[in-house]
């Protein structure tokens, strides 16, 4: 089985027990989403190739900032939106697991992470303010946030978003932005986990 992992705080639990899953017989290969990822894999003995190895995911497993209720998602918190986009576009199967207080009634409460290449950004800046954004440029430790891909990230409030698949589709046209962490129509299972334990399958 070749699985994508993804980036992100829940999602690294469920590493780890793929992880004890694969030391007890498990048979998986799979392709990390960011260097974070990469190194947690590795530690638990999960066997790792190269993207260029592969042409499709059996499964792809993320986790998701919020989640609405068309299982429509607001990703890249953690900084890997790109490669978690990527690797979600060539999965059989995509399922997210999350906890339950990222379920919301409509996405944009949280910021949405704009990833752009550092050429111009100054325009792009421009660019995302006239679409009704108020971007503010990723730091950390005082300097600009840098991806794995060499990008910034601009984290925007969009307030509530009316029609995401239309703002998704309207940043990405934006010469210089690379890619948004609007990822619509693309999950096919979330999983939820609540404070209690309880577990909720939605798709």
């Amino acid at each position: 089985m070749i699985v994508g992992l993804g980036t992100g705080s829940t999602v690294f639990y469920t590493i780890k027990k793929l992880g004890q899953l694969v030391n007890e017989g498990l048979s998986i290969k799979a392709v990390p989403t960011s260097i974070q990822t990469e190194r947690l894999a590795r530690e638990v003995g999960i066997t790792l190739v190269d993207f260029t190895e592969i042409e499709e995911f059996d499964l792809v497993i993320d986790g998701a900032d919020e989640v609405d209720e068309n299982l429509d998602l607001i990703k890249g918190g953690g900084g890997a939106l790109l490669r978690e986009k990527v690797i979600a576009y060539a999965a059989r199967e995509f399922i997210v697991v999350a906890d339950s207080s990222k379920l919301v009634n409509r996405l944009g409460a949280f910021k949405l992470p704009v990833e752009v290449v550092p050429f111009g950004m100054e325009l792009t800046e421009k660019h995302l303010k006239a679409l009704g954004g108020l971007p503010r440029l990723r730091t950390s430790s005082g300097t600009p946030f840098k991806t794995d891909n060499g990008n910034f990230i601009f984290d925007c409030d969009f307030g509530l978003i009316e029609n995401v698949k239309e703002l998704e589709y309207k940043i990405n046209m934006i010469p210089g932005v690379v890619e948004n962490g609007l990822f619509v129509g693309m999950a096919d299972k979330v999983i939820t986990v609540d404070k209690q334990g309880e577990v909720v399958i939605r798709g």
